[in-house]
């Protein structure tokens, strides 16, 4: 067992987190240097350990200190999720102002890195079409579509998306293009976000002075210009979260959903009868492609509701339409830890640990923990994430296709899962198509297409050809917003989490499904991330042909 003086050794900034000595902390913190970000032996950081007890001013001085918000614990829950498990509303409103403004400032700090590894890498254009497929009979034709289109020359980026918006039931169509530009005076990235399209662009050296986003919309021909610049922390109230935020989240589930890459393993797919069994080979798009499966593919969501009124957890597990019963939508299976009462309700500490008991690292808490206890459902779906490799194809994945995914990775749900996966040691080749789990029954498939412009002409797109070499030539004026369009200013926005991101992505899915669709209603992915989710939706009657089909064989009930 271990001993007071042994933990104020080894972790003087948890041990008076633990005690709550907030004072105390500050001036350790002012005077002396410290890691800050140090985990103990239960992988808590000073500021998890704060959150998670409920000792808000002790974490106020460790996020006026520059502690990382952006940090999970081992169950892989971050402190913005611990702080909405204590239900309080001022813990929850500081930890998300930090950690939007970290996020903020990573993101413009990043953008130079990211546009100077592409600067060392060939010029290219090339599609990225984003699906949604399902198991699900009659279903994938309602889901989600989007596709990509990036041209990359030296350090400039552009990618251009269809937009459909989301309102409430409907999905609609838009045209928007989003541009990050350096800018000459500073030597410092620009961004110029146009209609669904994001151009980066880097000239010079990198420099700290920020970049200018430019989102211009082409249907009523405006630009919005944003200034990225490293907002000081006197000026955190420009990206301070709205209270319609706080509540939703302190009133909805806590719910986390990610691959388990750590046991996933990599085998040939094969074709042909019995014993004439060879490896399987697919043409994607032109290309000779090596098909892999991808096994052992767990998809994990899980839910708290241990911060949840009666009412909330009523209204979390009102029933389901039969259509999304079957579909298994936020359907989870039952794993509750020990229940927190009334009497615990705000106390960090409702196990009664000790110190010594929580710092020993070879001392079994038999299920217990610090903080209020948790309530999780887990539900765990196993998949085979399928890929078609192509040892010939014309771009590098780490070095062209990387950096473009970091790149929307920032602030982009879908690709940060994506980027989780292809991060793995894949087979040899590049990943032509990829299809991996993203909800419950829905999988994404990627699929790059059209490279160069090779298959269908490309405005301002050429090639030159030199023997088997083929170079993409991408002209200057794909990176400049259009001429005649209205400039108007716009204050610093506040960027979606990806837990938002995967929250609204959700709900855009079941409307999807749970609306009568027919083939034309694709829906933008991205779009989906930025849509307005009602407070409440209420889920009209179903009457569409999928339902009464589904009816027919048996599935509804």
């Amino acid at each position: 067992m271990v001993n007071i003086d042994m933990i104020q050794l080894n972790y003087p900034l948890h041990w008076l987190v633990w005690n709550n000595k907030y004072d105390d902390l500050d001036k350790e913190l002012s005077t002396k240097l410290h890691d800050k970000e140090k985990c103990d032996n239960r992988g808590r950081t000073p500021l998890m350990l704060a959150v998670t007890l409920g000792h808000a001013e002790a974490a106020r001085i460790l996020l006026h200190h520059q502690a990382n918000v952006n940090t999970e614990n081992t169950q892989g829950w971050s402190v913005v999720q611990e702080a909405v498990g204590t239900g309080d509303p001022e813990l929850l409103q500081m930890v998300l102002e930090r950690r939007d403004y970290q996020r903020y400032t990573n993101r413009v700090a990043g953008i130079p890195e990211l546009l100077h590894k592409l600067k060392q890498a060939p010029d290219f254009y090339v599609e990225m079409k984003w699906e949604f497929t399902s198991w699900v009979p009659l279903v994938s034709r309602m889901c989600p579509s989007d596709t990509y289109k990036v041209y990359k020359q030296g350090s400039n980026v552009r990618i251009d998306t269809t937009l459909l918006g989301f309102d409430h039931t409907n999905w609609q169509r838009g045209n928007r293009s989003y541009i990050f530009k350096g800018q000459t005076a500073t030597n410092a990235p620009v961004v110029i976000r146009c209609a669904r399209s994001y151009v980066f662009s880097m000239l010079g050296q990198q420099s700290d002075d920020g970049a200018t986003m430019m989102e211009v919309d082409h249907e009523t021909r405006k630009v919005y210009v944003e200034h990225m610049k490293l907002v000081g922390e006197d000026n955190e109230q420009m990206i301070l979260p709205s209270e319609e935020s706080i509540i939703a989240r302190l009133t909805n589930p806590i719910v986390t959903t990610y691959i388990d890459t750590e046991k996933i393993s990599f085998e040939r797919n094969k074709a042909g009868l019995w014993g004439w069994r060879s490896d399987k080979s697919e043409a994607v798009n032109g290309h000779d492609c090596k098909v892999f499966s991808a096994s052992n593919v767990e998809l994990i969501t899980k839910t708290r509701l241990e911060h949840l009124s009666e009412s909330d957890r009523a209204r979390a597990r009102a029933p389901r339409t039969p259509l999304q019963s079957f579909l298994g939508i936020a359907e989870q299976q039952e794993n509750t830890n020990n229940t927190a009462s009334e009497e615990f309700i705000n106390i960090g500490n409702p196990c009664n640990i000790t110190p010594e008991e929580y710092f020993d690292p070879d001392f079994d808490l038999e299920g217990k923990d610090i903080g209020r206890p948790k309530e999780i459902n887990t539900k765990i779906q196993k998949f085979k994430a399928t890929l078609w490799l192509s040892e010939e194809y014309p771009l590098s994945l780490q070095e062209q296709i990387m950096p473009i995914v970091d790149l929307m990775a920032i602030s982009s749900s879908h690709f940060a899962k994506l980027k989780d996966f292809i991060q793995m040691q894949l087979p040899a080749g590049f990943p032509v198509k990829i299809e991996i789990p993203l909800f419950h029954v829905l999988n994404a498939r990627i699929t790059f297409g059209n490279i160069f412009g090779l298959d269908q002409e490309v405005s301002n797109v050429g090639r030159l050809q030199d023997g088997n070499k083929i170079t993409c030539l991408v002209d200057d004026i794909c990176f400049d917003a259009p001429p005649g369009y209205t400039k108007l200013g716009a204050d610093v926005r506040r960027q979606f989490s990806i837990e938002e991101e995967d929250d609204l992505l959700q709900f855009a899915i079941q409307q999807s499904l749970i609306e009568a669709g027919s083939e034309r209603d694709e829906v933008d992915i991205w779009e989906a991330l930025r849509a307005q989710k009602p407070s409440r939706p209420t889920t009209p009657n179903i009457t569409s042909e999928e339902e009464r089909q589904l009816q027919r064989q048996g599935y509804s009930s």
